[in-house]
């Protein structure tokens, strides 16, 4: 178990080391000069202040020692400032984040609340009319684009009934964005779901179950949905990096102030300290969130911690 955990921190260190070489290179590739384009919409800018503000942000130095800087900037909490207002940007992204974590994990308990009893349906009742019609939805589910998808819950909800507010940040405003999430991945998990559960009601262990005479939901509940479950857990965290993913489309459709709509307007005001801290800020959610799945699949699948 513990060796276990060991692999998957040292796994995710490795990826937020990647991670901060990568964000680091970021403003380098892009053709021209980064200053130039940083502040290209800025008037009376002069040759002397960006050589200033080149000099500031370390881009006359050697890469590499620009990324010694970076890494000890970041060591002490310090991600830059933003190119527009001069605004720490470690302070900006985590205003934001709490509203787009809890995007993600409310749009993760719709997914799973409708995936998994769409899929064990499906799983119960295969090669029926049930089954085809449930993976039917699944597959069109599946194939909506997140953004079209958010368009017509908000046509329907927020412009024809009027029931949930048209835009913003609240109590009510996050529903139409996290059902949009919510009911595009939960297509997926259903899918999941019905492979799952099909393969294990096809092991040794179910039909000596079933030989010992025990009820048919006996079987179901204790036996079937509890073990089909332990795959699932293990694509839960690609899940939540999907859906933070999908989150940067649909928090600019539903005004959601999380980090992806900070994310689109720092590309849009080519600000590049705030991208570079998005980027990585965004890796460490999902190597944690990762993580932290991992440890639970280790406590649901015995075998890991015999492993």
């Amino acid at each position: 178990m513990w060796s276990f955990l060991g692999k998957r921190i040292a796994f995710g260190i490795l990826t937020i080391f990647v991670t901060t070489v990568a964000v680091t290179l970021l403003i380098h590739l892009v053709p021209g000069d980064p200053v130039q384009i940083m502040y290209a919409q800025s008037q009376g800018t002069t040759p002397e202040q960006l050589e200033q503000i080149r000099h500031s942000l370390g881009l006359d130095r050697p890469i590499i020692e620009q990324y010694v800087m970076f890494v000890e900037r970041l060591a002490q909490g310090d991600m830059g400032v933003t190119v527009r207002g001069r605004q720490p940007v470690a302070d900006l992204l985590l205003q934001r984040l709490p509203n787009t974590l809890a995007l993600a994990t409310l749009s993760m308990l719709i997914a799973f609340a409708i995936g998994i009893p769409v899929g064990f349906v499906a799983a119960y009742k295969r090669r029926t009319a049930w089954d085809t019609i449930l993976m039917t939805l699944a597959l069109t589910g599946v194939s909506i684009p997140h953004f079209w998808l958010g368009l017509m819950l908000l046509f329907l909800f927020a412009v024809n009934l009027q029931w949930l507010p048209v835009a913003g940040t609240g109590p009510l405003n996050i529903v139409l964005p996290a059902l949009t999430l919510g009911l595009s991945n939960a297509a997926i998990i259903a899918r999941m779901t019905r492979a799952s559960m099909i393969d294990v009601m096809n092991q040794d262990f179910v039909r000596t179950a079933r030989a010992k005479g025990l009820y048919q939901t006996t079987v179901l509940r204790r036996h079937v949905l509890r073990a089909g479950l332990v795959p699932i857990l293990t694509m839960a965290g690609m899940q939540f990096a999907a859906m933070l993913g999908g989150a940067i489309v649909v928090e600019n459709i539903f005004a959601w102030n999380g980090i992806g709509r900070l994310a689109i307007e720092a590309i849009f005001q080519r600000d590049y300290p705030l991208i570079q801290g998005f980027i990585l800020v965004f890796a460490a959610v999902v190597v944690v969130v990762s993580i932290a799945l991992d440890v639970v699949y280790a406590f649901a699948d015995p075998r890991v911690r015999r492993a």
